[in-house]
């Protein structure tokens, strides 16, 4: 098993409905360490240059409005096999369709409002948590 380090954000409706910390226990209990966190408002261009691949899709605008309606925390996840296992914590991208006890699953409103944010790959995971971290960030994975 490799050590990996992931980024997870708790956006902005986790942060308002007070669940930062269950869902850090979550994390803590699955097996994964918090290496580094910070909780911060992101600016409509934070937002739009974290979800450039995106910006292309009918939904790009609905989500950067989300991603600055409030506060998120930003994480970086470290443990083994740590970007399948986030994925894996946080359910189905709908609520409705993720598994009982996922993340998702317990505390998302909607497809569109769903709680957390996860690197999908190590190359993934590399250039958020630098996007976030800045690039003196120390990246395992």
């Amino acid at each position: 098993m490799a050590i990996e380090q992931t980024l997870s954000i708790i956006k902005p409706d986790g942060v308002r409905n007070h669940h930062i910390g269950q869902i850090i226990s979550i994390f803590e209990h699955a097996g994964l360490t918090i290496k580094a966190a910070k909780l911060v408002h992101l600016t409509t261009k934070q937002a739009e240059g974290f979800y450039a691949e995106h910006s292309q899709r009918g939904f790009f605008r609905e989500l950067v409005d989300f991603m600055t309606s409030g506060p998120v925390l930003l994480i970086c996840l470290e443990g083994e096999n740590a970007i399948a296992h986030n994925r894996e914590l946080m359910g189905a991208t709908d609520p409705a369709q993720a598994d009982a006890g996922t993340i998702r699953k317990l505390y998302a409103e909607s497809k569109g409002v769903n709680t957390v944010h996860g690197s999908d790959s190590a190359g993934s995971a590399a250039r958020e948590l630098a996007y976030f971290f800045g690039s003196a960030f120390e990246f395992v994975g």
